[in-house]
């Protein structure tokens, strides 16, 4: 969410400089707040997992510590020269740069944000398909850097993470001014957010499908058992027929499916040399967790065929009563308000299907999850898990509180005493 508003006030910053008196500068001065503290969440975040990694996973660090270090460093020096050289740009230097240079540090921040995810990604999706390093004595050895970074499975994560931090802020930025719309007359640029935020939900929604249907691809080509338990396919050779609606039985390793698609599998299963489609018996002890990556990989899409689908409906609306959103049907507004934590919901769906699918493995095929646990004690594991939810919690609540304050009353800007405006 930080890296896509870091865009989304780029934009609203860049249009302001280039067109003054335009209303573009409130819609900024009115998203960099939610941006600044969607960013010092994000890396409140981050923090504790660097912590992680070091107190619940040393065994796995110790494995790739040659891949991880790097990465983890690139990461962070991307982030700190962002964060000390831009950021205080962005937010404390507008009055005393020019406004070029004003606008040259809000994309540079954006672009310092996406950088410092690229890294991350690039670390996840290497544990899913593991090139470009050799396992020697335990211990993973970097052979070719660029076969690491440009993994089979990156384009394909990188597309998903992107466009699902873009539907996530263009379903949000959608919400506040319907939700806004429900209550007072939008001015001119809230109008025109309005309609960005229909048009940008609808092309983030076929990108992350886009995303999901070519990592879906790659996983029939990297890892065909897991293609097989997000297609409900138990026996190698069977007719791969698509389930819309079902309910896959692990018990008696069948399918009941109530909408079904003839033959639509095929597409996202792996093939074995005699041209068989490849079966959930071909696991062998390293049984998927089929239900789950079944239902994810569906509740995703049916969400993202909504979200497209309404956004559809917001352009019609918009073409046939114009662009005043208070004279819009209430039903619309309403449905639209709620798209923020469908979006959300989808996110969430998509990032734990790819986490899922990797499990019992720490790096896919390779390293197991079960050799590398270390011991600790539950009391110590559950007061911190109970500190971390506390803590987020309380970050989360007063991040929509935030939210809710910024829609309902707007910016309203605060002058020091004694400083002249």
């Amino acid at each position: 969410m930080a890296m896509a508003l870091g865009w989304l006030v780029c934009v609203f910053r860049y249009l302001a400089w280039r067109h003054p008196d335009t209303g573009w500068m409130d819609a900024y001065q009115f998203w960099v707040r939610i941006f600044a503290l969607t960013f010092f969440m994000a890396l409140a975040s981050s923090v504790p997992l660097l912590l992680e990694l070091g107190v619940l996973w040393p065994s796995l660090v110790e494995r790739i510590g040659n891949v991880i270090g790097p990465l983890i460093a690139f990461g962070i020096t991307t982030l700190f020269v962002m964060k000390s050289v831009f950021l205080g740009v962005m937010f404390f230097g507008q009055r005393r740069v020019s406004a070029a240079a004003h606008v040259l540090s809000v994309g540079m921040v954006a672009l310092g944000l996406t950088i410092t995810i690229f890294w991350g990604l690039v670390l996840v999706s290497w544990t899913h398909t593991p090139t470009g390093a050799s396992l020697v004595d335990g211990r993973y050895l970097v052979t070719d850097w660029m076969a690491l970074i440009f993994n089979p499975s990156l384009l394909w994560q990188f597309i998903q993470f992107v466009a699902g931090g873009a539907l996530m802020i263009s379903c949000m930025t959608l919400a506040v001014t319907a939700w806004q719309a429900g209550r007072r007359p939008l001015s001119g640029y809230e109008k025109k957010i309005y309609r960005a935020g229909i048009a940008l939900a609808f092309i983030a929604a076929g990108s992350q499908l886009f995303g999901l249907d070519g990592h879906l691809r790659t996983l029939a080509r990297t890892q065909p058992v897991i293609a097989a338990a997000v297609m409900g396919l138990w026996q190698t050779g069977e007719h791969p027929d698509f389930i819309w609606v079902g309910w896959p039985d692990a018990r008696d390793s069948q399918d009941s499916g109530l909408i079904v698609s003839d033959s639509g599998a095929k597409r996202w299963l792996g093939q074995q040399s005699d041209q068989q489609w490849i079966g959930l018996d071909q696991a062998g002890q390293d049984v998927p967790a089929v239900k789950t990556l079944f239902w994810l990989a569906r509740l995703a899409t049916y969400v993202l065929f909504w979200i497209a689908g309404l956004s559809l409906v917001g352009g019609w609306v918009i073409f046939r009563r114009g662009d005043d959103p208070g004279k819009y049907p209430p039903r619309l507004l309403a449905a639209q308000v709620w798209l923020a934590s469908l979006a959300v919901f989808v996110w969430l769906c998509v990032w734990n299907l790819n986490e899922i699918e990797r499990l019992p493995f720490m790096v896919w095929n390779t390293l197991r999850q079960e050799d590398l646990l270390t011991a600790a004690p539950a009391s110590l594991l559950i007061v911190g898990l109970f500190a971390s939810t506390t803590i987020y919690l309380g970050l989360l609540f007063g991040w929509v509180r935030m939210l809710i304050h910024a829609a309902r009353f707007g910016v309203v800007p605060v002058r020091k005493p004694g400083v002249r405006t």
